[in-house]
């Protein structure tokens, strides 16, 4: 008989790569993780790691076996959704992922309607990269967290999660108020409007971020290479960098409401898309329900629509 936690093992090696990333994220010793992994081999019958060089790889066997344990903790996920929905009220610990600029526009809102309908639930936030989401979730660091992707930079498929749609909101160039900006008003092709900018220095979010292949992409789109001066992930900062001629920057709808004087917003045709993941099977479990339910209240309530 298969062990269920050996098979979760397996599809952590197959997702990070290494026995030291599995033993790092899971809290285990590599040698612990090592020796899981040779039962896991014996119990199956078959070879299911080689080594390639320093690096162990799955075998064709190994891989069959990933696809079987996807299969079965979505079901045991699934088992544990209907037992937490045969309990009287939703309560107990609700750990929750944010993307940085979601914390501000979103979080709040949603934990106030969340205690609202909800007392006993007991929200714990960590902010987290939404490249790291998935990892988190499959890990238990995470039950449900908020993500987000762009235009030109689409999510990678990950069938060990499940994201339903919060939020479509469009994105805006940020510049200052130098007669060049007028010229970013007219047209309304990506090339028109970024054009006028071609030449001026941009300010981007963190290389490796996906708010920062969106930036480049986009104006590669537009016909040129962004010349980056500043990278900062936050939107507030190359809003206030944008005000004083510092350079061109990307921001969405989200963060323009508190825009310093001085910055002119042009609307672009390039959206940035707002989801909330949580483990394959795990959406029909009610605290995930409920988050889902006071996230959708709470965008609502602030203007923006799915």
């Amino acid at each position: 008989m298969l062990d269920v936690r050996r098979l979760h093992l397996l599809r952590e090696l197959d997702r990070r790569g290494t026995i030291a990333a599995v033993a790092e994220a899971l809290t285990f010793t590599a040698s612990a993780v090592s020796q899981q992994l040779g039962v896991l081999e014996r119990e199956a019958g078959v070879p299911l790691l080689e080594r390639s060089g320093r690096r162990v790889v799955l075998t064709p066997a190994g891989r069959t076996l990933v696809t079987h344990a996807d299969a079965v903790l979505e079901r045991l996920e699934l088992a544990v959704s209907e037992l937490a929905g045969a309990r009287e009220g939703i309560g107990g610990p609700l750990r929750i992922g944010t993307f940085p600029s979601g914390g501000p526009a979103i979080v709040p809102a949603t934990l106030a309607e969340l205690a609202r309908r909800h007392p006993a639930l007991e929200p714990m936030v960590q902010e987290i990269d939404s490249a790291r989401v998935s990892d988190g979730l499959r890990a238990g660091e995470l039950d449900v967290a908020l993500v987000h992707d762009y235009d030109f930079v689409p999510a990678s498929p990950d069938t060990t999660v499940d994201q339903v749609p919060l939020l479509k909101e469009p994105m805006y160039l940020a510049t200052d108020s130098a007669p060049a900006a007028g010229a970013a008003t007219r047209g309304d092709t990506l090339a028109e409007l970024l054009g006028p900018w071609a030449t001026s220095p941009w300010i981007t979010a963190r290389d490796g971020t996906t708010g920062h292949a969106m930036a480049v992409r986009a104006c590669q789109a537009a016909g040129f290479q962004p010349r980056i001066r500043h990278q900062v992930n936050d939107f507030r900062t190359v809003l206030a960098l944008a005000a004083i001629g510092q350079g061109a920057g990307f921001v969405p709808k989200m963060a323009t409401a508190h825009a310093p004087d001085g910055v002119v917003l042009t609307r672009l045709p390039l959206f940035r898309r707002s989801k909330v993941a949580f483990r394959s099977g795990g959406g029909t479990h009610p605290a995930i329900g409920a988050f889902v339910a006071a996230a959708r209240t709470a965008v609502g309530s602030t203007g923006g629509a799915a």
